[in-house]
């Protein structure tokens, strides 16, 4: 494999095709590996030489925003037409040509999975899958003859009290 020093890549067209193949959305390995050079090589390019890291960044970002919208649309739903081509003979020109023969206005629903991602990365304090709640104030721990104390103590009626005793029988078995 030839070697490849940093000066072929930071010429325009090197530059070019850097930011092309991170807009296409190859990885830095991928990006590496078309360069001819190890990864950590790329990765020491970019703190070395800014033009470098700047075409990688700015494809990146191209990219990134693209797959941005194609989750918000997701997320919020859609419409579109769906088009039918058929291909027909067309006499004039005497070829086939290819013809709408039907168009559907379609409604794509909102996606309620594209929403949680959306929500879970945009307001993670509100939409994280963990919540921090601080309790005040004390935890008392009671053992079960006290709560079947209690159970019947504030149910005076006999089918209730029963209920209670029956509980406690099947906690103790």
């Amino acid at each position: 494999m030839p070697r490849y020093i940093y000066e072929d890549w930071v010429t325009e067209e090197g530059l070019i095709k850097i930011e092309g193949w991170a807009r296409n959305g190859l990885s830095d390995e991928q990006i590496a590996h078309n360069i001819g050079i190890r990864r950590e090589t790329l990765y020491a390019w970019k703190k070395q030489h800014p033009n470098i890291a700047n075409a990688l960044k700015k494809g990146k970002e191209v990219v990134d925003l693209m797959v941005e919208n194609a989750l918000f649309k997701r997320a919020m739903g859609y419409e579109y037409e769906e088009v039918t081509m058929e291909r027909t003979w067309n006499e004039a020109s005497e070829c086939w040509d290819m013809v709408p023969t039907k168009v559907v206005h379609k409604k794509q629903a909102a996606d309620p999975t594209s929403m949680i991602f959306w929500l879970k990365n945009r307001k993670p304090e509100e939409w994280r899958d963990k919540q921090n709640i601080e309790h005040s104030g004390e935890v008392a721990q009671r053992n079960v003859q006290e709560v079947k104390i209690e159970i019947e103590q504030k149910f005076d009626d006999a089918e209730t009290a029963e209920l209670a005793r029956q509980l406690y029988r099947r906690t103790k078995a």
